[in-house]
């Protein structure tokens, strides 16, 4: 056999520091051509030694018959006896520090000198990767009741995984942790993926911007305190599988709380959202992440002042003269019609509702005039308070089991896609929508014929009229305000009301705005079915238009990233509101008409605020991951629930500024409407998934009052829908009742990990085949909803 080659005879032994055993490097231990004897200890080796010229140990000496056979050749080459002669020369040598890491890492070698892996801590980069393996699994298989709130956990996770293996220099392992799950995260966290895509060594981690946010700031997130436990158990039991890798990140980068969401009577009603934690009030669970980076804020800035400025969110007074009319209207009425036993009257129902206006928190009349009220204002406010009076109460659950809303689906046929929206009058009278083809399409609801003083003699009317003028597709429509008066209002002798007939027909909408992809915005009447006036001012397509609560004014959003604030008398705008970085997409007044809400789109995905007497932005509502699609502000003024294309609502407190609530359960593809019922407890919504959806906005069960049990479960039948009358002359097919899904159900037909729905909803009516364009809270807490049937 030949030998492998020899150092010169001038080479010494390697100096004494760099005799440091490494796990990784057998043959700094091991020496194979260096035959050894017996010794203490059972006959142990040297450390490797040069022929001639290695000092060789007294009790290293060759044993004196000269046997070298195999056997002993194999027991003195044993990795034991090799570490115990390299830890006593370096103990005489006073290498106290290398004697104690040599002692620690022989621990792990095995019997040919390779490494062990007795611990994941010893993986280096890997060990993220099989750490977040371990979360990602227990999660995809924990109860489904906790899997949508521990699934937010895997994001922060899956970002301090990252930047802590990039940060513990282990660049190739971080990158490949990286390419592994960063498509799990990318439709909902695009930008923050985009731009962690950029690390690739630890020095970019500081230099990052969203990495440095992330490293500086703890990810705040809540779970139900049942999820937490769960959670911290199975993360202790599998330490050897990365448990305790995970918890280090939770206690180091995360505050994670535990909130007591402890259901009422049954676990299908609603969680309580807030807690008591050190005597405040603690954020709700959905107002997750870091803060001033998609918070649900009202400030984008982290500069910005902490004081909000004060806001005026209460009713807008009424005039005197009207007040004064309403109440002996309601007097008169009273007398004539004496309230049932265990009724209210419409007196006292007046009275009640004026005692609960605060009065320091009301808008002044003198800062957005208005024209002087007419006997059909005095008319559609009798009616409001008889319909307030007997309308359908939404004040709760009974036993966990949600109010029985119904809904009344109105489905277009033969629309061949090119609806881009439908509105409904406020006295339920009209159907209106906007299409492709330029032009608008009314249709009665009614079954009245729709005519007009200017028709020609022989002009026959029917239930539905095409409104002509636009020069680009039709985007938003808004009906001027009205609302259904009573058949019959007696009087105090008993008799008709000569004057009634003319006001019920004066209540009806007068006006009928539109936006188009023309630029401009154009007034129809609803008594000639022309023009009135076309307004001017846009530069690009109006995507949204909106009559203003008490008529008179209305807003409007476009493309070229502004709002406009409007007078009906006016072909000017009187205010112009700048701000937003891309399309304002949608608005919607605040019920005093002294703000106007206004949502965007990518990349600026904010909700704004704005004061229509100064045109000042007054709040910012961030925390959006899609293009915000829909608005909807409460009756009671105080809270504003915004919509996106991914199918999340987020509910926002006007005063706080901050997130309340972050609801899931539509699909993808946009929710195109919302809407409050009179109480402001509860939210409708539809959109493209082809659902109507009811969301329970209270958020602390012991505050919500017994309400009437109407449904004897969870699941509510959806009224029979009434037909529209389609522009071929064909009638549109009435859908049959449907059954809500429960609040816990996904949309048939797609799975449960492409929809999530969270506790807050209440029930949800699935159409066959009909994207949901408008969904609408009557007076009477009734909703009605419209869409087109698209196979």
């Amino acid at each position: 056999m030949a030998q492998p080659p020899q150092p010169s005879p001038q080479q010494g032994p390697p100096p004494p520091a760099r005799q440091q055993p490494t796990p990784s490097r057998n043959n700094s231990i091991v020496s194979p051509n260096v035959a050894g004897g017996s010794g203490p200890g059972g006959g142990g080796m040297g450390p490797p030694s040069m022929t001639g010229h290695a000092p060789v140990p007294q009790h290293a000496q060759p044993h004196p018959s000269g046997n070298n056979n195999a056997a002993a050749a194999a027991a003195s080459n044993s990795p034991q006896n090799l570490n115990q002669i390299v830890l006593e020369y370096l103990s005489k040598k006073g290498y106290s520090r290398t004697e104690a890491i040599l002692r620690k890492e022989s621990l792990n070698i095995d019997a040919n000198g390779s490494p062990i892996v007795s611990s994941i801590m010893d993986m280096g980069g890997k060990r993220f990767k099989i750490a977040f393996e371990t979360a990602l699994r227990w999660v995809d298989n924990s109860l489904e009741i906790y899997k949508p709130e521990l699934q937010r956990l895997l994001w922060p996770l899956f970002v301090y995984c990252f930047l802590t293996c990039m940060s513990d220099y282990y660049p190739e392992d971080g990158q490949a942790f990286f390419r592994s799950f960063r498509q799990m995260f990318e439709a909902e966290h695009e930008d923050d993926v985009r731009a962690l895509s950029s690390v690739y060594l630890p020095e970019h981690v500081q230099d990052n911007k969203v990495a440095k946010l992330y490293q500086e700031n703890r990810y705040r997130l809540s779970i139900s305190e049942m999820a937490y436990r769960l959670l911290i158990g199975f993360l202790e039991s599998q330490n050897a599988e990365g448990g305790q890798i995970i918890l280090d990140v939770i206690q180091s980068r995360m505050d994670l709380r535990s909130v007591d969401r402890a259901a009422s009577g049954t676990e299908r009603s609603l969680t309580k959202m807030l807690t008591y934690r050190d005597g405040q009030i603690d954020a709700p669970a959905e107002d997750e992440g870091i803060p001033g980076h998609n918070p649900g804020s009202a400030n984008l800035s982290q500069n910005a002042p902490a004081v909000l400025s004060k806001l005026s969110l209460g009713p807008l007074p009424m005039e005197t003269d009207l007040l004064e009319d309403v109440k002996a209207e309601l007097a008169d009425l009273d007398a004539a019609e004496p309230p049932a036993a265990g009724q209210t009257s419409l007196t006292e129902e007046f009275e009640q509702r004026i005692k609960k206006e605060p009065l320091d928190d009301v808008p002044s009349r003198d800062n957005l005039p208005f024209p002087p009220s007419t006997a059909r204002d005095v008319a559609m406010e009798v009616q409001k308070i008889k319909e307030n009076r007997d309308r359908f109460r939404i004040e709760g659950r009974t036993g966990g089991v949600g109010p029985g809303v119904s809904v009344t689906m109105f489905t277009l046929h033969n629309t061949f896609d090119s609806v881009n929206c439908i509105e409904f009058s406020g006295d339920n009278s009209l159907l209106a929508i906007g299409t492709a083809e330029s032009y608008i399409r009314l249709w009665t609801l009614d079954n009245q014929a729709l005519s007009s003083p200017t028709d020609p003699v022989d002009f026959q009317p029917s239930s539905s009229r095409r409104l002509i003028g636009h020069s680009g597709p039709v985007y938003a429509l808004s009906f001027s305000p009205s609302i259904a008066l009573s058949d019959e209002r007696p009087t105090t002798n008993g008799t008709a009301n000569g004057t009634h007939a003319s006001a019920k027909n004066d209540s009806r909408p007068r006006f009928l705005l539109s936006g188009s992809a023309d630029t401009t915005i154009r007034l129809w009447s609803l008594q000639t079915y022309t023009n009135l006036v076309v307004y001017r001012s846009h530069s690009s397509p109006v995507w949204d238009v909106r009559f203003s609560p008490q008529g008179h004014y209305f807003a409007s959003a476009s493309a070229d990233r502004t709002a406009r604030v409007w007078c009906t008398s006016s072909p000017s705008p009187l205010r112009l509101l700048v701000g937003h970085d891309s399309d304002a997409d949608c608005l919607a007044w605040h019920p005093n008409c002294s703000y106007v809400f206004t949502g965007s789109s990518s990349p600026d995905r904010t909700v704004r605020m704005w004061e229509v007497v100064r045109g000042t932005c007054v709040r910012i509502f961030t925390g959006h991951t899609g293009n915000i699609t829909s608005i909807a502000c409460a009756p009671n003024g105080h809270t504003v629930a915004s919509a996106d294309d991914r199918g999340e609502i987020c509910v926002w407190s006007i005063a706080a500024g901050r997130l309340v609530k972050r609801m899931r359960g539509h699909g993808r593809g946009g929710i195109w409407s919302l809407d409050w019922s009179v109480e402001s407890s509860v939210l409708s919504s539809g959109g493209a998934d082809g659902t109507v959806r009811i969301w329970d906005m209270r958020s602390d069960l012991n505050s919500i009052t017994t309400g009437k049990n109407v449904a004897a479960s969870g699941e509510a039948a959806a009224a029979t829908a009434a037909g529209a009358k389609t522009e071929a002359g064909a009638a549109a097919a009435i859908t049959a009742p449907t059954t809500a899904t429960s609040t816990t159900g996904a949309v048939k037909g797609k799975s449960k990990k492409d929809v999530v729905v969270t506790p807050d909803q209440i029930s949800a009516f699935p159409t066959k085949k009909s994207p949901v364009y408008k969904v609408r809270f009557t007076e009477m807490n009734l909703v009605m909803a419209a869409g087109a049937y698209l196979p």
